[in-house]
């Protein structure tokens, strides 16, 4: 991609450490919330080992959520070339340029900095983004993910640091007790696969729950814009009621029970089959009967 770093030696980042977390916070008069999941990485061998699992490489341009103190951002920089970071937090965005250019100076100018809300984030300055990897705040990270999934068809590969339940939903398969519709939503886009676990001593402050990396792969979409709306409306509502027969849990949306189970049957699906039954492809087919 020629983004970097030609023939020149340059430095490499200075990771930060438990002591520039907290003099960085302190400077800020940052004090973390709930409210906004911010729990901040302060272990430079966690980061070193998330970026590692991304699978990124020199070539990749990567958009990171959430980059709080810049932790990871950090780790990116040693090996991506191009990091955008989108942050929704003023304060945060304010000191980050300032942290890049103390911690990674030479890096700097692969650096792009978005304040915005991810949620609403349409387009992204710079080179198109091909990977994106995120510790993402636990209470919207499913949104943002499918969100992102959605918007920017050049993202390929990524991995994300969410709370481990939330994790194990994004990569089960069919038949998991832990299928449901994020499972089905995250693989109409790409191949979801569950890359390790995080200790809580790894953080600042110290989350209540458990963490864990889910990575992927983009694969080819299964249809068109208007048969994803319609599949992810199918799953919607056979997880609505999740103990129902897929006859009965779609009698609303199909109109009847008899319009469902004839949907059902001409997708070659029992209408007696449940929605944690069927893979992503299924619930295309059938949506594409009803």
């Amino acid at each position: 991609m020629g983004l970097r770093r030609g023939a020149v030696q340059l430095s490499q980042p200075r990771l930060l450490g438990a002591a520039d977390v907290r003099r960085l916070a302190e400077s800020c008069g940052i004090r973390p919330t709930k409210q906004r999941g911010q729990n901040f990485v302060h272990d430079a061998n966690t980061v070193r080992r998330i970026v590692k699992a991304s699978g990124i490489t020199a070539d990749d341009v990567v958009v990171e959520i959430g980059p709080g103190l810049g932790s990871l951002t950090l780790g990116l920089l040693e090996v991506a070339a191009h990091v955008t970071a989108v942050e929704i937090d003023d304060v945060l965005a304010g000191q980050l340029p300032a942290t890049i250019a103390e911690h990674a100076p030479d890096q700097a100018g692969s650096f792009e900095l978005v304040l915005a809300d991810a949620m609403k984030v349409t387009s992204l300055p710079g080179p198109e983004p091909t990977a994106l990897v995120a510790n993402l705040p636990y209470n919207v990270s499913v949104p943002v993910l499918l969100t992102f999934f959605e918007r920017f068809a050049s993202i390929r590969t990524g991995l994300v640091m969410v709370q481990a339940e939330v994790a194990h939903r994004l990569a089960a398969g069919p038949g998991s007790k832990t299928y449901g519709i994020p499972s089905v939503k995250a693989a109409w886009y790409a191949d979801m696969k569950l890359a390790g676990s995080v200790g809580r001593n790894v953080f600042w402050p110290m989350p209540n729950v458990e963490s864990s990396l889910v990575s992927w792969t983009r694969h080819e979409p299964l249809g068109d814009e208007a048969l994803r709306l319609r599949t992810f409306a199918v799953a919607d509502a056979a997880f609505a009621q999740r103990r129902k027969t897929m006859r009965a849990a779609l009698s609303t949306l199909a109109g009847s029970g008899a319009v469902a189970e004839e949907a059902l049957v001409a997708a070659s699906i029992s209408p007696q089959a449940r929605g944690e039954q069927l893979t992503v492809a299924e619930f295309a087919r059938l949506a594409a009967f009803l």
